[in-house]
């Protein structure tokens, strides 16, 4: 980065460093604009006297010091309103507290917990217009960036140009700093034969012309493997991952039957490989839109032929889904599955599909249970639960008394778990 290309702005990590004060609250920003050298040397405001310092971190990219390190405790706690393994780490320290939310309210609860004072992101270098641009994530950036007192930004190089609502006009910055040259990848998912299996199934659900969401994870990946076949496909959706960026340049997703902005991927944030990033560098096709937008479930339902393509850790008999906790310990977040399966339930011929392998710990533990594990969280509640796919087949909720729910999860569960399921679905008068 050439320093002359920001004037006074521009500063080194030493001076970010040094214009964090005791009590601050540092909002800083997802995936692709994460700051990665700030957050490298955080940890070093211990050493400048600084206390009490709050930090909103959401699925960090990189197991930074001040996550790991000893003696950090009364220095940099941290907010969360998702956990990546990094924070599920250290939740036992009592260094991390989840902020429960749905995705499309996450600058609300954001807000309303600890209002941000300062903001630190990466962007891209400044355009012949002024502008950089805030190219992978719009999930709170935009209005973080509004309200807070200090914004320092790291030019990285390396991060793609993508339309919607990303691009902030150099004046709006306060400081500038040296960034990376690269930008994370998301991990490879291994995938099972089971899993394989359960692909299967949930790509017959998908027709030419639907349009898509896909969560996080290989299963959702494998899915989007099976689709390079359909046509006029589109994406609305609050990730736009590599497996959707290959089904946009193999043809089959167009976007021409979108009934909500049409001719146009839509998507709150992305996170994929190189080969997604240069894909939508510039691709007039790629709209990223905050995810109070995006994710709104009255927008959601706007799309036609809505198709939400989601996975699950744990399921009761009678449609109740936890999504984002083990044993009552939080393990992710309630992220967008709420809103999507909400969004796709009321959409016009809208599907909305929980994608789960029928068991757990190879083979001993059924994720299909006759009650929630006690503590486990409801992230989407049985009243917007459609379409259940398990390795055994596809089991519809939609419409369902609850007997016939039972019936049509025990059908897809592991046959090891059937007959107790059922009797346990009679001893506690599930039915």
């Amino acid at each position: 980065m050439d320093p002359c290309d920001y004037g006074s702005k521009y500063i080194d990590v030493d001076q970010a460093l040094n214009k964090i004060k005791s009590g601050d609250v540092i909002a800083v920003a997802a995936y692709g604009n994460e700051p990665v050298r700030f957050l490298r040397r955080l940890h070093e405001i211990a050493d400048r006297g600084v206390r009490d310092v709050t930090l909103w971190l959401a699925n960090p990219q990189e197991e930074y010091p001040f996550l790991t390190m000893e003696g950090m405790e009364d220095v940099i706690s941290i907010l969360s309103i998702f956990y990546g393994p990094s924070l599920r780490r250290i939740h036992s320290t009592g260094r991390v507290s989840f902020v429960p939310n749905n995705l499309h309210g996450c600058v609300a609860a954001m807000l309303e917990s600890r209002k941000p004072n300062v903001f630190v992101g990466a962007v891209t270098p400044v355009d012949r217009f002024g502008y950089v641009c805030m190219s992978t994530s719009q999930q709170f950036e935009l209005e973080l960036f509004d309200i807070c007192e200090t914004v320092m930004l790291e030019i990285n190089p390396a991060l793609p140009h993508i339309a919607g609502t990303t691009r902030i006009p150099v004046d709006k910055v306060h400081y500038f700093m040296e960034g990376e040259n690269t930008v994370f990848n998301s991990p490879i998912y291994p995938r099972t034969e089971i899993q394989e299996t359960i692909a299967d199934y949930a790509a017959s659900l998908i027709h030419d012309g639907d349009t898509l969401q896909l969560g996080i994870g290989g299963m959702p990946d494998a899915v989007a493997e099976r689709l390079t076949d359909r046509h006029d496909m589109g994406i609305y959706t609050e990730m736009l991952g590599s497996a959707m960026g290959k089904l946009m340049a193999c043809g089959a997703v167009n976007n021409s039957k979108k009934t909500f902005h049409r001719n146009r991927t839509v998507a709150a944030f992305t996170w994929g490989t190189r080969e997604l990033y240069d894909y939508i560098d510039d691709n007039p096709m790629v709209d990223l839109l905050p995810v109070g937008y995006v994710n709104d479930p009255a927008n959601i339902a706007k799309n036609k032929n809505m198709v939400s393509v989601n996975t699950a850790l744990e399921i009761d008999l009678t449609g109740q889904i936890c999504s984002e906790s083990i044993g009552g310990k939080q393990y992710s977040g309630t992220g967008g599955a709420w809103d999507f399966a909400y969004g796709a339930f009321h959409a016009e011929n809208g599907r909305g599909i929980i994608a789960l392998q029928s068991t757990a710990k190879s083979g001993t533990i059924s994720r299909i249970v006759p009650r929630l594990t006690s503590g486990n969280i409801v992230t989407i509640p049985r009243n917007i639960v459609d379409i259940v796919v398990t390795e055994y087949g596809i089991a519809h909720l939609r419409g369902r008394s609850v007997r016939q729910r039972v019936e049509e999860l025990i059908a897809v569960a592991h046959p090891d778990f059937r007959a107790e399921l059922r009797a346990e679905a009679n001893r506690l008068e599930i039915w």
